[in-house]
């Protein structure tokens, strides 16, 4: 299913306190229907966050939880601040930022869908961000993640890199990263010039890793508190 490239697409994350963690564990199975009645929201994936580092179950931050969704307009989105499951995970939480994002590309598909549609790659020369998703093919875990630690070694020591977390809808098996670049240039560097990733990039398609996958890279339009208590926009 192709959907209409959404108006904006937001990326919250929460960093709640230790006694906090099985409450937030509730709310990641609760939240899901209300998600479905919001109006003016298209997509929403309610994600488990890590460092990125290995792609299992080691790489799991337990305090720190993230909800990416695409939205008809921003004033849905802004709406979505005051609603009772905002306002929840506001309250546990410590920590909060959000991400505002607008598509500048998109190829693949996360859960049978085209979440972001087939944005045009309009020039952009601020801030971009990227999410990587992917469904690994279980014949192919062991040769994924014993290729994962050289690319994400290359990821978090790059420069321009502003942010990077691990996110994931299950422990093992479905996960991604979000990222956030100084630049396009930045981003394209990693992705096509470094070694390590040119490697994993060929070794995708020879060996079947995913059976489901997707890139996307957006516009970096606004930031709203602090991840890692700063706010890597600033």
């Amino acid at each position: 299913m192709i959907e209409p490239v959404p108006a904006l697409v937001t990326m919250h994350v929460w960093r709640v306190p230790v006694r906090r963690i099985p409450q937030a564990l509730l709310r990641m199975a609760a939240d899901r229907w209300p998600l479905r009645r919001t109006t003016g929201l298209r997509f929403a994936k309610l994600l488990g966050t890590g460092n990125g580092r290995t792609f299992t179950v080691r790489d799991s931050d337990p305090t720190r939880w993230a909800l990416l969704s695409t939205w008809a307009d921003r004033e849905a989105a802004d709406a979505f601040e005051h609603s009772a499951m905002a306002r929840r995970w506001h309250r546990m939480a410590v920590e909060r930022w959000r991400c505002d994002l607008v598509p500048l590309s998109a190829r693949g598909r996360w859960a049978r869908q085209r979440p972001f549609g087939v944005p045009s790659a309009a020039r952009w020369d601020g801030p971009v961000a990227a999410v990587t998703r992917a469904r690994i093919a279980p014949a192919r875990a062991v040769t994924f993640w014993r290729a994962v630690p050289a690319v994400s070694a290359d990821l978090h020591d790059r420069p321009g890199l502003r942010a990077a977390i691990g996110i994931g809808e299950a422990p093992v098996g479905v996960q991604g990263t979000f990222s956030v670049w100084d630049n396009a240039d930045a981003l394209r560097d990693y992705a096509y010039r470094r070694p390590a990733h040119a490697a994993a990039i060929r070794r995708t398609a020879q060996e079947r890793w995913y059976s489901e996958e997707l890139f996307a890279r957006f516009a970096v339009v606004a930031s709203t508190g602090s991840l890692n208590e700063s706010d890597p926009l600033a």
